[in-house]
C-alpha cells in the first residue's frame, strides 16, 4: 500500500478516496459495455455462460480501460501541471460526472419547454439539445470540480476554452 501511495503522492488517507473511485468508475464502464454487448448475443441471462462471458468481457475490458487511462495520465501529468497524481483521478472523475449529469439534465429541460424526442423533428430536437448541453455543462463543470476540490484548475480550464471560443473579452485578469 505505501507504494500505492507513493506512486499516486497520496498524502492523506482521505486522498486515497480518488483511486477507488476511479478504479470502481472503471469496473462499472465495463460491466455497462459488456451486458450492451451480450444483449446482442442470444444468451439468456440465468444461464452460467451469461455470467462468466460478463466476468470475462468486464476483465477485458478494465484492462484496457486501466491501460489507456494510465497512459493518458502520463500524458497529461505535465500538460495540465497538476501538483499531485491524485488529481489527476479527480480531474477525470469530474469530467465523467459533469458530462453524464448534463446529458441527464438536457432531457427534462428539453421536455419541460415542450420539445420531446419523440415528437420533435431530429434536425431540431438534436442541435437545440446539444446547444443547452453547452452551458450546463460549462456551470457544471466549475460546480463539480469545486466538490471535487480543483476548482482552480477547472476555472482556468473554462477561461482557457471561452477565450479560444471568442468571449476573451469577458476574462481580463
Amino acid at each position: 500500500m505505501q507504494k500505492f501511495k507513493e506512486r499516486w503522492e497520496i498524502e492523506r488517507s482521505w486522498q486515497l478516496v480518488f483511486p477507488v473511485l476511479g478504479l470502481l468508475g472503471l469496473v462499472f464502464s465495463s460491466y455497462l459495455i459488456g451486458k450492451y454487448i451480450l444483449k446482442l448475443l442470444p444468451i439468456d441471462q440465468t444461464d452460467s455462460i451469461y455470467i462468466g462471458t460478463l466476468s470475462a468481457i468486464i476483465v477485458f475490458l478494465f484492462s484496457i480501460f486501466l491501460f489507456i487511462t494510465l497512459k493518458l495520465f502520463n500524458i497529461l501529468e505535465t500538460k495540465w501541471n497538476v501538483s499531485y497524481r491524485w488529481e489527476l483521478i479527480a480531474i477525470f472523475i469530474a469530467f465523467a460526472v459533469t458530462g453524464s449529469t448534463a446529458a441527464r439534465i438536457s432531457d427534462p429541460i428539453l421536455t419541460f419547454i415542450g420539445l420531446h424526442r419523440d415528437t420533435t423533428n431530429g434536425w431540431l430536437y438534436w442541435p437545440i439539445r446539444i446547444l443547452l448541453i453547452f452551458p450546463i455543462y460549462q456551470i457544471l463543470l466549475i460546480i463539480v470540480g469545486w466538490l471535487f476540490g480543483q476548482f482552480k484548475f477547472f476555472w482556468g480550464f473554462e477561461k482557457k476554452m471561452l477565450n479560444r471560443m471568442g468571449f476573451a473579452r469577458f476574462f481580463k485578469d
